[in-house]
């Protein structure tokens, strides 16, 4: 009776490897690389893909918005992610036209670790140019306190971290404190690396996270959703219409908003530091890079399919997660852009 029932569970077995393997040999593997500023909504988004499509399994490596650049460019990857738009330069060393498709748009925010403070703290432009230079070493430093009236801010060192990897959330801050300090913009400027003049390094914005949460005094950059997963208070930030700003999901959509009017046709455009009374100055895109003619014609159907699923059923996950819906207005043009590619 054992060798029967044993044989007969040999047999399923061998069945059932078969089967796995035949379903295996079914799903089209589609790889991608790149920001881990959208990582929480990307990774939503592939999994609940699969039951729109059950053909499609996607591997994404959060490597940082430069390892992104670098693999689409040396077409190691079906699709590269950033949150910092190509530069003219880097479109013509590609080796074929790449498009940047908008995903979602979220806040970069100014995390910190001061367990005696409890209240939000309040940075002006002018202060987080400062820390980030060395130039403001210490938390009572009045350039702090002038906006803080009322806390007792610690006489501490300040601590920072920031990203080690080439990142576009490193293009998104580097980009805004370029815009609102002119000191910053001549000796460190942006971009996705840059020569910080001061701090620690923690790869990705989980390393960022990681290196804040565990050092008391510290200051970092990371995205939204990080700063709240990992229980980290954030900064409000001075705008440029002189209001200080929580980033959320509202004051992250009232900055996609101030630039739909200017949007360009190939969507490289910058949202730090946007006109608006209720935006957050810290905002920015974050798009995939895809290239206009797909060597592969049964991958560049299936990418085609997921993207405009992305910019339309997909952006009902994008609250939950913090990141902001894309305006409707702009999805019509997305949707026309991602129709453009050929395969």
């Amino acid at each position: 009776m054992k060798k029967k029932f044993f044989g007969a569970m040999s047999g399923l077995l061998a069945i059932g490897l078969i089967s796995g393997t035949a379903w295996a040999a079914k799903l089209l593997l589609i790889n991608g690389a790149g920001a881990t500023f959208p990582y929480p909504l990307y990774s939503k988004w592939f999994y609940e893909y699969t039951k729109v499509d059950p053909t499609v399994n996607f591997n994404y490596q959060a490597i940082g918005s430069g390892g992104g650049i670098r693999q689409v460019t040396a077409q190691t990857v079906d699709f590269g992610a950033s949150d910092g738009a190509l530069t003219d330069e880097q479109l013509k060393e590609a080796p074929g036209a790449l498009l940047h498709i908008p995903m979602t748009a979220g806040a970069v925010v100014i995390t910190y670790n001061l367990p005696q403070v409890s209240e939000r703290l309040k940075f002006s432009p002018e202060a987080i140019a400062g820390v980030f230079l060395g130039k403001i070493t210490r938390w009572d430093d009045p350039r702090i306190a002038e906006n803080n009236a009322g806390i007792n801010l610690p006489n501490e060192n300040i601590i920072v971290a920031h990203r080690s990897d080439g990142s576009g959330t490193t293009s998104i801050f580097t980009e805004y404190l370029s815009s609102v300090s002119s000191d910053w913009r001549s000796k460190v400027g942006k971009g996705t690396s840059v020569n910080w003049p001061a701090g620690l390094g923690g790869k990705g914005n989980e390393g960022v996270s990681g290196l804040v949460k565990q050092t008391q005094g510290s200051i970092g950059y990371v995205e939204l959703a990080y700063a709240v997963t990992n229980s980290l208070p954030y900064a409000d930030i001075r705008n440029k219409a002189g209001n200080f700003i929580t980033p959320t999901l509202e004051s992250t959509i009232a900055a996609v908003n101030g630039k739909v009017s200017a949007m360009p046709a190939d969507f490289r455009v910058s949202l730090v530091n946007p006109d608006g009374a209720d935006a957050y100055p810290i905002s920015g895109l974050t798009w995939i890079l895809v290239y206009k003619n797909q060597p592969d014609k049964v991958k560049g159907e299936k990418i085609v399919q997921f993207l405009r699923w992305a910019v339309t059923d997909g952006q009902k996950y994008s609250a939950d997660l913090l990141y902001a819906p894309l305006p409707e207005t702009m999805g019509k043009k997305i949707r026309e852009k991602i129709d453009q590619i050929v395969y």
